[in-house]
């Protein structure tokens, strides 16, 4: 492996990371490469002409299309090659997850809840002999798994869930009874991840329960859920009555079920990120034939200013998520094989890398799910009427985004835990915040230098503006942590804002260090919309942080230190040279106008 610095969790923002140092999609070796055009051919031949089918609640039409996946290995990618799986890094498990999703959200559905929360906690929790008796027919899709966590008073409070474990007098096997709603795949799985309390335990217990429709074994189904998108998603409630589970089919140990829960969801998220990708390539591309074919006022709409900006911002927002995603999917890739190279079993590995990466994981999960939905949005007002109309692509596009954003932890939940998990891995030493909070709080109270810096390398103040970002999310972290200590967490308005701010410095820090290391290997001529791709986000990123430093700010300082803090939020967020943003925008629109769609 490649000597370089990998940063811990979070260390993003208080260390400062050089552009080789980075992956991005440009890097994907052969391998990655010839996977990603498999799965795209896939999806343009046998579901991309089908998407009609899709909003008609097909969900025959979603069982098959899984099948076909699993046939040709997509199920299997990050299986190990013992069950059946090809066992590729995290990498091109995030690459299929991007590719598999783009046309319809309905298999993107069905595909992340089989192969991610479905398959891998038995991957990661199982026994040798879970894993060989369920694993194998998973990763080829002769069975399908789900994952029956949520219920009526139990969605993002996961543990308080009431479902019951009760071991039998002979103490053979559990009598599980309950409810569990919003159960994806629920229609058409073999095997389900069932989460039930014993006893009045503190934490919920994970079990591998079999489904089978023709002995049912006290396990019912509810009606498919009328839904505003995915339409062809099986999504149902379960019933459990006295359901015989093995007691050999306890997944992990007792107790252990909401620590397996919240690890998948850690890599749920990042793939939920992945799984938001192409939707937008596809939105951008639809959006952009149209814009280049439809004529008003004599001349093709996408030559007004006013589409140029949509396009932009729609072509920006998609080159930030890329950068970011796969910037994180590398990190956790060497994570993992660092862990195995120091004796870590698969399974230990793949668990302590994912959960390394906690907070990128919730950033990603955040901005990707709000930017799909912004793209979505635009494309359908691109379209004008026609957009509005079920028979063009952007409709079903845009309902389907819309559950993203309740997705593995509702946005909210998770601004809140990236900011959270920080904070408390700065407390055990892992991230050293305090040390450069500290050195912000003393900037503030010095006298600033009036020099101009020598600005004339490419993206040297973009760079210096990342830092001074930095600083700004140190100085009201830094100030909200000293104020609140561990009460911070009750002041949830002021996390959301602080949270706004780290998720724009990690998004726009990916951007530049993405662009920044492709200019300098493929030259920067070739690299111009991609430079002021990076330019317009960071533009985007400094007025956000400006608005939401302030409005953290203002909600918990007062007098001096409010002035003092307000003073040093308009130092950190001022540009030397303020970028034209108009030009920006055209430059970029321009190149996805010229190319008929994003192709980045």
């Amino acid at each position: 492996m490649e000597n370089k610095d990998i940063l811990r969790g979070g260390q993003f923002l208080v260390k400062e990371t050089v552009c080789e140092d980075i992956f991005t999609p440009e890097d994907f070796t052969e391998e990655q490469r010839m996977m990603r055009d498999s799965i795209k051919e896939f999806i343009d031949r046998e579901v991309w002409p089908l998407k009609e089918r899709f909003e008609k609640k097909d969900y025959a039409l979603t069982e098959e299309l899984m099948r076909k996946a699993g046939e040709l290995g997509f199920l299997g990618i990050s299986v190990p090659e013992e069950y059946n799986g090809l066992g590729m890094g995290f990498v091109a498990t995030m690459l299929t997850c991007d590719y598999i999703s783009g046309a319809t959200g309905s298999l993107a559905t069905a595909f992340g809840a089989h192969t991610g929360i479905g398959t891998m906690p038995i991957t990661l929790y199982g026994t040798e002999e879970q894993k060989k008796k369920y694993v194998p027919k998973l990763a080829s899709g002769e069975w399908f798994g789900s994952y029956c966590l949520t219920e009526p008073g139990a969605g993002s409070d996961a543990n308080s869930g009431k479902t019951k474990a009760v071991l039998s007098e002979d103490g053979t096997h559990y009598l599980i009874s309950g409810q569990k709603m919003w159960i994806s795949n629920a229609g058409f799985c073999n095997v389900m991840i069932v989460f039930a309390r014993i006893e009045d335990d503190k934490n919920i217990t994970g079990f591998i329960v079999e489904y089978d429709k023709e002995n049912p074994n006290g396990i019912t189904l509810g009606e498919e859920e009328h839904k505003l998108g995915i339409h062809s998603s099986s999504t149902r409630q379960v019933f459990f009555s006295d359901t015989k589970v093995p007691v050999e089919n306890m997944l992990s140990e007792r107790g252990n079920g909401f620590k397996i829960a919240m690890n998948a969801l850690n890599v749920g998220r990042i793939k939920l990120a992945a799984g938001c990708l192409d939707a937008q390539r596809r939105v951008i591309g639809e959006a952009v034939k149209y814009a280049n074919e439809r004529i008003q006022f004599k001349t093709p709409i996408m030559n007004f200013g006013a589409i140029k900006a949509k396009v932009a911002e729609m072509a920006t927002s998609t080159y930030a998520d890329e950068s970011a995603s796969y910037r994180a999917a590398k990190n956790i890739e060497d994570r993992i094989a660092i862990r195995q190279a120091e004796g870590n079993s698969h399974q230990e590995a793949e668990l302590k890398g994912v959960e390394e990466y906690a907070i990128e994981c919730s950033i990603l999960k955040v901005a990707v799910s709000e930017d799909v939905q912004n793209c979505t949005d635009e494309g359908i007002q691109i379209f004008g009427g026609m957009g509005f109309s079920a028979d063009t692509p952007m409709e079903s596009a845009w309902r389907d985004a819309r559950i993203s954003r309740i997705y593995e932890g509702t946005n909210e939940i998770n601004r809140m835990l990236a900011v959270g998990m920080l904070v408390k891995k700065a407390m055990k030493g892992h991230v050293d915040l305090l040390g450069p909070a500290m050195a912000v709080a003393d900037e503030l109270t010095g006298i600033p230098s009036f020099e101009t810096p020598d600005y004339s390398e490419l993206f040297s103040e973009e760079k210096e503006m990342i830092k001074k970002l930095k600083k700004v999310f140190l100085m009201v972290a830094g100030a909200a942590v000293q104020k609140f200590g561990p009460q911070l967490e009750e002041h949830q308005q002021l996390l959301m804002a602080a949270s706004d701010i780290l998720i724009e410095i990690y998004m726009a820090e990916s951007t530049i260090l993405r662009t920044e290391k492709n200019a300098k290997r493929f030259g920067e001529e070739s690299q111009e919309a991609q430079i002021a791709m990076a330019q317009l986000y960071l533009y985007n990123a400094v007025d956000i942080i400006t608005k939401k430093g302030k409005e953290g700010i203002v909600s918990f300082a007062e007098g001096d230190e409010q002035r003092m803090m307000l003073m040093g939020l308009k130092r950190f967020t001022k540009y030397a040279n303020q970028p034209n943003v108009v030009a920006l925008r055209t430059k970029i629109a321009d190149k996805v106008a010229a190319e008929n769609g994003y192709y980045f």
